[in-house]
């Protein structure tokens, strides 16, 4: 089964934006980040490109979609994060940020892989 024209460019920004997560937390604990909201917000953004770009292979090709684990609940991170502000639970994110994120990085690099570089 062939992938997508467009399912590598959703799989690179959703790679990148979870990089950039991880990147924004490197050397802070929970304390550290809780205490930084500037951090919580860049967190935030990435974490909705993230979830907006797995979210439209989940539409647009089920069959990669399918490959990717936990993809329902960093989905569902992106839909609270964009339309329940007030509803972030930030420890709920740190433990995102440091469980699923680098789960999820290798799992897209290994697709991005197989498939190349995107093309649009």
């Amino acid at each position: 089964m062939s992938m997508r024209p467009e399912t590598p460019a959703h799989l690179w920004d959703a790679c990148e934006a979870a990089k950039k997560t991880r990147a924004a937390i490197d050397g802070l604990n929970l304390d550290d980040y809780l205490a930084d909201w500037i951090r919580q917000s860049a967190v935030e953004r990435q974490l909705e490109i993230v979830g907006e770009a797995l979210g439209r292979i989940r539409r647009d090709d089920p069959a990669t979609a399918a490959r990717i684990p936990d993809i329902h609940a960093i989905i569902a991170t992106r839909n609270v994060i964009v339309h329940r502000y007030d509803d972030v639970d930030h420890v709920r994110v740190w433990s995102m940020l440091n469980q699923d994120i680098p789960n999820l990085i290798p799992v897209l690099d290994s697709l991005l892989a197989e498939f190349g570089p995107p093309t649009i």
